[in-house]
């Protein structure tokens, strides 16, 4: 999940300790420890908002069978090297009561920075799911049903919500700067996720992370720190919709971020004109790596040059000659206003969903975002409902969806080199684990009409990795429907059918 504003597009989603130290807590009984209340008034109150663990016993029913399966909601703390709590961090755990010391398990987190992770337990993962209607986008009477696809019929799961989002928190202002950057959350979660396998007893399972956008990011860092700083090796990573790298993420004016772009747009081009299928998107892809993209990238075209490429990028993406011809074959800054026609605006989330334009006088898009800001912000409520309603869990803490301030704080570079989102980049991460785990597996899914994280860029660095690393061990996946590909009912069976497969694939040494 990421922030995102079309006029000016942004990503959006502990103090350090030592291996052993995130895992000891202080001794209550011991008079150098700070107390519970110090603490307490430390966070301002707030962790007594926070209730006690709850945990049910449930029967999931999915295509494959039934799974009677435990639930947690819970905290788990995290201690800073005087042994005073840093922050508490809510998850929600769904265990297979008859599950075998093998079964896999897989950690579940979004991304933002900022997001909770509400959007993937109810929109693709957990045992319940929220529906928006026959529509798919009606968010202003949300329901909860079962999960048919519940990746819980094949994977204990732990959803975490990182220090900012959800209900988990720091204890003081002071203690978020530990929290809000790359380094510093990726060792953050690598320590929760530590806490948990120890504290369960779950080392010998398969460990599995999956991340959503700024989340598929984030999880390659946090399994390098998991091997670094924890010791534990992880299986494999389910990036969906991710951002990898920085540089490519709304550079409107770079040739091969457009270039990378460019099928995306046309993918949504077809949705609008229902005609879509996959094949007429192999065309799309050499022309924009080829004379798209070599366009770009020399002298701009003049003459009968200009007018064909002008006329053919008009053609895939509904954008008129014109306004092509205005900004030189780049569509980065225009797409929003133009795809959908007059008094119509597009979403980078799904380029294929339009919306009435809320300032049509306008030359660039100031709207909000129609899915982020719309009808998705309904999965914040739903979850607060469904923790307190069906697993126990009831707090008079406001459950925070989507916190723009943790977005606002984020270091990307440890403040070096003006501290840029386009210099973020986990391509190293990734042929690390795929060097240094020899059984570590990659995919990589996408769906086709994302502007905003477009297949081409995960495409391009699956492309790029050493054939010797990637053979075998990396895949990509692609959907129908946008960043949230999963709202679609057809693409979340067939997700949750192929991670299924890549599951019970055995690894290749």
């Amino acid at each position: 999940m990421q922030f995102h504003h079309l006029v000016a597009p942004i990503v959006v989603l502990l103090a350090l300790c030592s291996p052993v130290s995130a895992q000891q807590q202080p001794n209550a009984d011991d008079p150098r420890q700070p107390s519970h209340s110090t603490e307490q008034g430390a966070a301002g109150g707030i962790f007594s908002l926070i209730p006690a663990d709850a945990t049910k016993e449930l029967l999931f029913k999915g295509r494959s069978g039934e799974v009677p399966y435990t639930t947690t909601a819970g905290t788990l703390d995290l201690f800073s090297q005087d042994g005073t709590r840093s922050a508490k961090i809510f998850y929600t755990a769904y265990v297979a009561k008859n599950g075998t010391s093998d079964r896999p398990l897989t950690f579940v987190f979004n991304g933002g920075p900022g997001a909770s992770s509400a959007y993937l337990h109810l929109g693709l993962v957990g045992p319940r799911i929220l529906e928006f209607g026959e529509t798919g986008d009606n968010g202003t009477t949300p329901a909860l049903k079962d999960n048919p696809e519940s990746w819980l019929a094949f994977t204990d799961l732990v959803l975490i919500d990182p220090v900012g989002t959800g209900w988990s928190r720091p204890a003081s202002d002071d203690a978020a700067k530990s929290f809000y950057g790359v380094r510093q959350d990726a060792d953050s979660l690598a320590k929760v996720i530590a806490l948990y396998v120890q504290k369960n007893n779950r080392l010998e399972a398969p460990k599995y992370l999956l991340g959503e956008s700024y989340g598929g990011f984030r999880a390659a860092k946090v399994a390098v720190s998991l091997k670094n700083t924890q010791g534990i090796l992880t299986s494999g990573i389910i990036m969906l919709s991710p951002m990898i790298e920085g540089r490519f993420l709304a550079n409107s004016d770079d040739p091969l971020s457009a270039a990378l772009q460019l099928p995306s747009l046309a993918a949504a081009e077809l949705e609008r004109k229902n005609a879509f299928t996959p094949d007429r998107l192999i065309e799309v892809e050499r022309f924009a790596m080829h004379d798209y993209l070599a366009s770009l990238a020399g002298p701009f075209p003049t003459g009968p040059a200009a007018d064909s490429l002008y006329s053919r990028v008009a053609e895939l993406t509904g954008i008129s000659k014109e306004a092509i011809a205005r900004t030189r074959g780049f569509v980065g800054d225009i797409y929003a206003k133009q795809m959908a026609g007059e008094s119509r605006i597009v979403s980078p989330y799904d380029a294929s969903y339009a919306v009435p334009d809320a300032y049509p006088e306008d030359v660039y898009s100031r709207n909000d975002d129609p899915i982020l800001d719309g009808y998705t912000r309904a999965y914040g409520s739903a979850f607060a409902a469904y923790a307190r309603n069906e697993l126990g869990f009831a707090s008079d803490m406001t459950y925070s969806l989507l916190n723009e301030e943790v977005n606002r704080r984020w270091e990307w570079n440890g403040g070096q080199r003006g501290d840029s989102r386009t210099l973020a980049s986990a391509s190293t991460d990734i042929r690390d684990l795929l060097s240094t785990i020899s059984t570590f597996r990659l995919m990589i899914a996408h769906g086709y009409s994302d502007a905003l994280t477009p297949y081409g860029a995960s495409r391009y660095v699956i492309d790029h990795l050493p054939p010797a690393l990637a053979a075998g061990r990396t895949e990509l996946q692609l959907y129908r429907g946008g960043h949230m590909f999963y709202t679609r009912p057809d693409s979340r069976q067939s997700f949750a059918t192929n991670v299924r497969a890549f599951y019970e694939a055995k690894p290749s040494n």
